[in-house]
């Protein structure tokens, strides 16, 4: 009596399971589809009607022979649908338009695109494979996923996509699944298939679970040999057809049956699943009540192949109930051999005649009655469309997982006095991953070829090293591509030093790694994963990903750390910060055409809002003979953005660590002052530009008599063009102490009449002289301070003064062909001419940077002096001194501020008052606000080769970019 009970019970489940996947069915008129399947139905012949059955290979980057066949199946034998395999999206649209055109009753067009067209198509990126999914933990990305996928085949007006797979991949060895699999929980394979079969379906792809009843644990490719899986019924039913059954519960429309030989199932020699009445029929139809579509898998492949010749494998898997041939290797001959079994009772035609229909009626929900045509109008535009490069870049950011830190190294936070290095194996550098690991530290990049002694002793001199482990295969042959002598050699660096392992690669690759720590895995190698690694490490984004399967004991399903995010700065889309990227685009032209101008040759542009860089390009090249393009580790010359970059930077930590006090004279730090006009002027007056200081003083003429240099100060040094020139590293500490002595000597500017104080008139020479005040303070010089207060903590290691001296060389943008002083190309010196003859490093001019340095600066300074959880400045310093100071003056102390009602300023209008930054004579600019979260910094070479050019400033590129940056917030 119990057993009749639970046999009630399972049969209203399955019954329940039949009436699920009539679900979808319903969202459309059910009675026209009827209506239209039959009317396509009785117009055709018996013939006609058999090569509905059947859905062929096609290929777009074939030749002409192969398109004439495909058009042969369609016109003489009304194939009733196809699968695109290689070639590309435009190709194959023109090829799609070329059959739908011929064929008589419209074509049911499929993919096998499990992570997107990608998989099949060039020209178009991949989404992670089923496996990366597989260990993001909320599945509706996987949802969103499969409703971009969905996006990208109704733009070429394909219908079915052969995806999810949702086999329980419980075989690590498993040749052929593996990272196609969600994962070897049955439970979660499920949850995800269902979230992919939804977000295709939803938008009117059919989805097919595959590979019936079940691929995850065999160790024999079905593409080679038939596999053979010996479990049970009781364990298959529990395990393997978990995910097919839930997913029949919900809406699935269609299945793919595997080539395999289940024994419990059916134990007839060589029968593989797809030829099995036992298990299409009986299990799949009967049993599980699926009433959709049932698919064979590729008939080419030697599962079935092998053992059954074309045209008798066709009939034998209609006898065992497939709706659909899918790849029959020979359609004539399968045609004539399947009317030859009709004939001999061998195939029942009214069933036959039914699966038509059923094929029929799945075409009409795929909208098959209507337009079949692709419109070819910007079709990569809209396959590779702007959201669904985001989503992309998510997905991986999900997906990725940090399996171990017990040496708590993620993320790295500080950056004092440390030493970096990155390690790779192999020829081909990660190069994407270098790329974004020098935006956050200086590190050294490393390939070891010879696993040396001499190697690891070198290596283990640095405080970190990071191996960016390449090469993994999905193959479970040789290891996933691991060797073992590789992983001891890093075994032995972890005892000598910190280290941090990246497994580019399948998750399965970990077992090999037993014995590291400290390991992140990506699952997939690619420039996404090579992004997006180096900012969990440092902290920008968090990892939360978790393993869906077990490699070992040690790295085990469910292992994954979500790590701490820190202040720094993330790099994403505009989409994810609320900002429009389409209006953001509008500010390549602006600086095409400048650079066209001839403006400026060349620019770097950086864009961030709310603590992530949304925008950051870079344009033209560094000359105009066009030999060197920016790229964003061009170093620039950001002449005045040094008063706040450094000297404001210095005068603020001195300021709350009350070794100087704003309200006191320059006399009272320098006793020397105050036998001078200089002496009685107040420091918070000097830092903003209304202490009675002249403009600009060229104390550099004085230093040339006509036209040639004045050897009173300055010995020939012949320059690059042949000519006398002035090389910072050779200019005289006499000379230095001249400039002091001019600057001390000058003349203020003439009291405005009836006024007690000086009006605001923006001066170099107040920054001259506060250089001095800070150097006599902290008894060093002001670079250095700099460097170890701001720079090297921030990570900061392109910004500095004298580049020349660090090393750096083509990555220099010159910024003036001197003719006139120093009779050579300015290129990694200072531009400012007073600032050279004062050896390179001033107080107002005499910094390089890149856009990516200023913007880690400006964002700290915008955190109110918090970093990456380091405190610069405490968190009421930095508002005294970017707030305006006065009514009569826009400034703030050191920081240049936005427009205000009676001065145009240098900002865009619609900046907020909060804002605040500065601008370089070079054509730099920079600028936080805090009211909206917003770092805009633009960097270029106006001054190349002329710098009387002034067409940047007198076109307003600079103003007109930040305008579109505003509007882009304002316009998402």
């Amino acid at each position: 009596m119990i057993k009749k009970v639970i046999w009630f019970c399972f049969s209203l489940l399955l019954v329940n399971t039949s009436l699920q996947a009539q679900k979808i069915y319903n969202k459309i008129d059910t009675e026209r589809q009827n209506q239209w399947a039959d009317s396509i139905f009785n117009a055709m012949t018996p013939d006609e009607r058999l090569g509905q059955l059947f859905m062929v290979a096609a290929y777009s980057n074939r030749n002409e022979e192969h398109y004439k066949e495909i058009d042969q199946l369609v016109t003489e034998y009304n194939v009733g649908g196809l699968i695109f395999f290689q070639g590309g999206p435009y190709r194959q649209a023109k090829l799609h338009n070329r059959y739908q055109a011929e064929a008589k009753v419209p074509l049911m067009v499929a993919m096998d695109a499990e992570w997107g067209i990608g998989m099949r198509l060039d020209s178009v990126y991949d989404f992670p494979k089923q496996m990366t999914l597989g260990a993001i933990q909320d599945d509706e990305w996987v949802y969103k996923m499969g409703e971009e996928v969905a996006n990208q085949f109704k733009a070429l007006k394909m219908h079915i996509n052969f995806a999810p797979v949702v086999d329980v991949n419980v075989n690590p060895n498993n040749p052929v699944i593996g990272y196609r699999s969600f994962g070897e929980d049955k439970y979660d394979v499920a949850e995800k298939g269902i979230a992919y079969m939804k977000g295709l379906q939803d938008n009117g792809i059919m989805a097919n679970a595959k590979h019936f009843p079940g691929h995850g644990d065999t160790s024999v490719d079905s593409h080679h040999d038939l596999p053979v899986i010996n479990h049970d019924t009781v364990r298959m039913s529990d395990t393997e057809l978990y995910p097919f059954r839930e997913l029949m519960k919900d809406s699935l429309l269609s299945v793919m049956v595997a080539h395999l030989q289940i024994p419990a199932y059916d134990n007839r020699k060589n029968t593989p699943t797809t030829l099995s009445d036992k298990v299409v029929t009986d299990l799949l139809k009967k049993d599980l009540q699926f009433d959709g579509l049932a698919f064979t898998d590729a008939m080419n492949m030697q599962g079935v192949a092998k053992y059954y010749e074309p045209g008798e494998a066709d009939v034998k898997a209609l006898q065992a109930g497939n709706d659909v041939i899918l790849f029959p290797l020979d359609v004539p001959k399968a045609i004539k051999q399947v009317k030859k079994a009709l004939k001999k009772g061998e195939l029942d035609q009214a069933d036959i005649d039914q699966r038509v229909k059923n094929v029929l009626r799945a075409k009409y929900w795929l909208g098959l009655e209507g337009d079949n045509m692709v419109n070819m109008t910007n079709l990569n535009k809209r396959i590779n469309n702007d959201y669904a490069l985001m989503l992309n870049k998510i997905l991986y950011q999900k997906a990725i997982t940090v399996v171990d830190n017990q040496d708590q190294l993620l993320p790295v936070l500080s950056l004092d006095k440390k030493k970096f290095a990155t390690v790779h194996f192999g020829e081909k550098a990660p190069d994407e991953f270098h790329r974004m690991m020098d935006k956050y530290a200086k590190f050294e990049h490393i390939q070891v070829d010879t696993l040396t002694d001499e190697t690891l002793d070198y290596l283990s001199n640095f405080d970190l090293v990071v191996t960016a482990y390449t090469g993994i295969t999905n193959s479970p042959r040789n290891q996933h591509g691991v060797d073992d002598e590789k992983v001891e050699f890093l075994k032995r660096l972890q005892a000598k030093t910190k280290t941090i392992t990246i497994a580019f690669g399948n998750a399965y690759s970990l077992q090999y790694f037993n014995g590291l720590k400290n390991i992140i895995c990506t699952y997939e190698d690619n420039e996404l994963t090579q992004n997006i690694t180096p900012q969990i490490i440092f902290g920008a984004i968090k990892a939360e990903g978790k393993l869906p399967i077990t490699a070992s004991p040690s790295f085990k399903k469910g292992m994954g750390i979500e790590t701490l995010t820190t202040s720094r700065l993330s790099y994403g889309f505009p989409q994810e910060a609320g900002m429009s990227l389409d209006t953001l685009r509008k500010i390549d032209a602006i600086i095409e055409q400048a650079i066209k101008d001839k403006a400026t040759p060349g620019a770097q542009l950086l864009i961030a809002h709310k603590g992530k860089v949304v925008y950051e390009k870079q344009y033209g090249y560094q000359t105009y003979d066009e030999k060197r393009p920016v790229t964003d580790r061009t170093i620039y010359d950001i002449a005045s953005i040094t008063k706040v970059a450094a000297t404001t930077q210095a005068v603020m930590k001195l300021y709350e660590q009350q070794r100087l006090d704003i309200n006191k004279t320059l006399g009272d730090y320098l006793p020397e002052l105050n036998a001078t006009n200089k002496g009685p002027l107040i420091i918070r007056e000097v830092m903003t530009h209304q202490a009675g200081l002249k403009p600009y003083i060229p104390f550099w003429e004085q230093t040339v008599k006509d036209e040639s240099l004045n050897h009173t100060y300055i010995n020939d040094a012949p320059g690059p063009s042949g000519s006398p020139a002035i090389m910072e590293e050779e200019v005289p500490v006499a000379l230095a102490d001249s400039i002091w002595k001019w600057t001390l000597a000058s003349d203020l500017r003439q009291l405005p009449r009836r006024k007690q104080k000086y009006d605001y008139l923006y001066s170099d020479l107040g920054y001259t002289l506060m250089q001095r005040v800070i150097e006599t303070i902290i008894e060093e010089p002001l670079q250095d301070f700099v460097a170890r207060e701001f720079y090297a903590p921030l990570g900061m290691w392109r910004t500095t003064f004298l580049p020349l001296e660090k090393g750096f060389y083509e990555e220099i943008a010159p910024s003036e062909v001197d003719d006139y002083f120093r009779n050579t190309i300015v290129c990694g010196n200072v531009h400012d001419q007073n600032a050279s003859v004062m050896g390179g490093i001033s107080g107002h001019a005499g910094l390089f940077s890149t856009a990516s340095d200023l913007a880690v600066l400006m964002q700290m300074n915008m955190n109110m002096g918090e970093y990456a959880g380091k405190r610069y400045f405490n968190g009421w310093t930095v508002p005294i001194f970017t707030n305006a100071q006065n009514m009569e003056n826009r400034r703030g102390m050191g920081w240049d501020k936005p427009i205000t009602a009676t001065d145009e300023g240098p900002t865009s209008k619609f900046a907020s008052a909060s804002t605040f930054g500065h601008t370089g004579f070079t054509g730099a600019a920079m600028w936080a606000d805090p009211a909206n979260e917003l770092v805009f910094v633009f960097l270029c070479n106006r001054t190349y080769p002329d710098s009387e050019n002034f067409k940047l400033i007198e076109d307003n590129v600079r103003t007109r970019i930040h305008d579109l940056v505003y509007q882009s917030i304002m316009e998402p």
